[in-house]
């Protein structure tokens, strides 16, 4: 079911089938600012990622002895959510830990995914509980989509990327084509904090970002025009687009977690910016 949150400045969509962002429009002229999920390029617009964050080596994790089949980016994107608590201006949805969820990932938790619209901000949040007596595991990410071009441009070349308090570079990543991370530091070379996006940016890899290095993102238009920013104070963050397509949009992503490494042999309490949280805990998180 869709649900509708605006002001005199945006109306904000969401779905309650992943709990996920469908649509921000600006209502002065209607104009989006979501990928709208054509599935020729990808068919979603901005799922969550839990209880992990990309994917696991041979798809699969290791956890009290056992091994678990899992598939990318966890499940809870895939599953319905109940609409717990709506006000004017915010909307909470909830997903509870179940018999399906217990079979794959042995852990009871409660994910709380909220959104609120004040002005020209929306903040999504992220609370996870543990109802249990043993620590819970997880990861969990965004995976926004943004269009680019927004312009009605035939491609995203000559639009630019604005790193907060960034000026001539930018430490990141790459990943394999099965999703593993490359731990090689490459570098994004910046002007003025700014990388402009040329034929086959996004080509290579996924741009894994770690280290904190910034927590603002925004996209620029040809005219230098920043139309969207994103603020974290996640860990790391990740900037995508589907490789080899140019494809009109591309994500900016915070993320508490990341996939394993082409070489990662470990549990998956030992898993690199794995969230342990204690019995009768909660974990919160949010950007905007």
């Amino acid at each position: 079911m869709r649900y509708v949150l605006e002001n005199d400045t945006l109306r904000v969509e969401i779905d309650s089938f992943g709990a996920e962002l469908k649509s921000v429009k600006r209502k002065s002229d209607d104009k989006e600012y979501m990928w709208y999920a054509d599935k020729k390029y990808w068919g979603r617009t901005s799922p969550v990622l839990f209880p992990f964050v990309g994917n696991c080596r041979n798809k699969e994790y290791r956890y009290g002895g056992k091994t678990y089949a899992i598939g990318q980016h966890g499940f809870a994107r895939d599953m319905e959510h109940t609409m717990e608590s709506r006000t004017e201006d915010t909307i909470w949805f909830s997903l509870h830990s179940n018999e399906e969820t217990m079979e794959k990932y042995p852990f009871a938790f409660v994910l709380k995914i909220g959104y609120n619209l004040t002005g020209n901000e929306l903040k999504v949040m992220w609370k996870v509980e543990n109802p249990d007596t043993k620590t819970l595991y997880f990861s969990i990410g965004a995976h926004p989509a943004f269009l680019c071009p927004i312009n009605g441009e035939q491609d995203k070349t000559g639009y630019r990327l604005r790193f907060g308090n960034l000026t001539d570079r930018l430490h990141h990543h790459g990943n394999t084509p099965d999703g593993m991370a490359v731990m090689t530091d490459e570098e994004l070379e910046l002007e003025d904090g700014e990388a402009v996006i040329t034929p086959g940016f996004f080509d290579k890899c996924t741009y894994m970002v770690e280290g904190a290095q910034t927590g603002e993102v925004s996209i620029l238009d040809r005219d230098g025009e920043a139309y969207v920013t994103v603020r974290f104070d996640a860990p790391l963050f990740a900037l995508w687009s589907p490789e080899g397509k140019e494809a009109p949009f591309l994500c900016i992503e915070p993320w508490y977690g990341r996939c394993d490494a082409v070489d990662f042999e470990g549990s998956l309490a030992e898993r690199p910016y794995e969230n342990a949280l204690a019995a009768g805990g909660s974990f919160d998180a949010e950007y905007a």
